[in-house]
């Protein structure tokens, strides 16, 4: 890797170096997000390739998901400890050696468990990806920087399906993840060519690691994930227990993280109100637009009666407004501050998801894609100034830990909204089987369900109006 003060050089004056720098790290996004939406389309497949229950054949996203959420502070904080850069490398090195070992895998076990190394290379990828955006770019222009990263994420999320139907039909499931490879390869080759070196820290300035944390913090979270994904929605004595699980181990992580020398999470973090805003509003908002993807299929195809090839296309609208809104909502979080676009893009999302709760049944498609745009580029508004808010404000030896702490936010969001917008859809339809609900009562369902991510919009919108920032240490 190049010095740091000749990067730091060339930024000042934006150019080629700049540019490649910062697709060395939108390519690592890109991966990590193509990872999860690539293998759902697998899944038919995979049942018939290892003769296994739909239900053993789910933990081959569940188990990538598992390992990015539980790990993914981690990550962020080993990050700057021991050096974001070199850390970065090696997290792209595990994800591209782990997608091989995925596509190579002769048991349904050993994919889930490459699954599982695949998603701790995806956690590291993730975290310091946009922790190292502060080292890249002057304070002026992070929000075009974090735009570009979310534009990248957005487009795995899109591109995932459309590629592995393809992969799968021409090459069969491995290429599901052999197309990893080579674009790990050129990832790996682009950050240790562009990317600027660590900075030299003193060991009293890093501080140390914290194993109990770690290690008490990855079990709660995953107690949380399992009982908010376990059941499809179906909230039973299992959920219950690990729900429970979760709540006993975060209690036990604070108590340690108020003892040792140096906590994986300063409790002190949390002081700052900002902080704790922007977190449970990117929580809050992520569980709307899962609201999109969970309810919307059923809707256009049950309520609206599309076919399956038009309801793809309905539902891949919404992940393209967020491919094409990135960039441009990171312009306008430079010229018009992060503060002003974050509150925007949640009043539009508001508006999208009112409008859904509201609109007449009988405009048909044009009445649910309408108020999704509004969901999406809301959505991609507020992600990216909100992104860049905080970690604007966080100091220098604190980005990996606050971006592994923004990107848990959201994934913890997505999860849950993935139990509970599903959940109060089918209480909303009758709750019985969702798949014998006739249309009007999907119709009702899906106003109710947006009606309710519209309060949380509305929550989130009354918590942003809180004061201004103070930088993180």
């Amino acid at each position: 890797m190049k010095t740091f003060q000749a990067d730091a050089d060339a930024i000042a004056s934006p150019g080629a170096s700049e540019r490649w720098a910062l697709a060395s790290l939108a390519l690592p996004v890109l991966l990590s997000s193509l990872g999860t939406s690539i293998a759902n389309v697998g899944l038919p497949t995979l049942v018939q390739a290892f003769d296994a229950s739909f239900q053993a054949v789910q933990w081959v996203v569940l188990a990538y998901l598992l390992a990015v959420t539980t790990l993914v502070v981690s990550a962020g904080r080993l990050g700057d400890v021991i050096g974001r850069g070199r850390l970065l490398l090696v997290g792209l090195g595990v994800f591209t050696l782990a997608s091989a070992l995925c596509g190579l895998a002769p048991t349904l076990g050993l994919l889930i468990a490459a699954r599982v190394l695949q998603g701790l290379g995806a956690a590291v990828m993730m975290a310091l990806s946009l922790a190292l955006v502060g080292e890249l770019v002057p304070k002026a222009q992070t929000g075009r920087a974090m735009g570009l990263l979310g534009t990248m994420s957005a487009a795995g999320t899109a591109l995932g399906p459309s590629l592995g139907g393809v992969l799968i039909a021409v090459e069969g499931w491995p290429a599901l993840f052999h197309v990893n490879v080579p674009l790990g390869l050129l990832a790996l080759g682009l950050a240790y060519r562009h990317l600027p070196a660590d900075q030299r820290v003193a060991a009293t300035e890093r501080g140390g690691l914290d194993p109990a944390g770690t290690l008490l913090l990855a079990l709660s979270l995953a107690a949380y994930a399992l009982a908010m994904t376990l059941g499809r929605g179906h909230f039973g004595g299992l959920n219950g227990a690990l729900l429970l699980a979760a709540l006993g181990g975060v209690a036990a992580f604070l108590r340690v993280e108020a003892k040792v020398a140096s906590p994986l999470i300063r409790p002190a973090l949390f002081r700052d109100a900002a902080l704790r805003v922007s977190l449970a509003t990117s929580a809050i908002v992520a569980t709307v637009v899962m609201a999109t993807l969970v309810v919307g299929p059923f809707h256009l195809a049950r309520g609206l009666g599309l076919d399956a090839v038009q309801v793809g296309l309905v539902v891949s609208v919404g992940p393209l407004v967020v491919t094409l809104a990135g960039v441009p909502a990171g312009r306008m979080s430079d010229r018009f501050g992060a503060r002003r676009i974050t509150l925007a893009g949640l009043r539009v999302m508001a508006l999208g998801a009112f409008a859904l709760a509201l609109l007449p049944a009988g405009l048909g498609v044009s009445g649910y894609l309408g108020p999704l745009v509004c969901i999406t580029a809301g959505y991609a508004l507020f992600q990216t100034a909100n992104n860049t808010a905080v970690m604007a404000g966080v100091s220098a030896e604190g980005r990996g830990l606050v971006s592994g702490l923004l990107n848990l936010a959201r994934n913890l969001g997505l999860i849950t909204g993935a139990s509970v917008m599903g959940a109060v859809f089918v209480a909303a339809a009758g709750g019985g089987e969702i798949l014998a609900a006739d249309p009007g009562a999907i119709v009702v369902a899906t106003r109710i369900t947006f009606g309710v991510a519209g309060g949380l919009v509305l929550l989130a919108l009354v918590l942003a109006g809180g004061g201004r920032r103070r930088e993180i240490g």
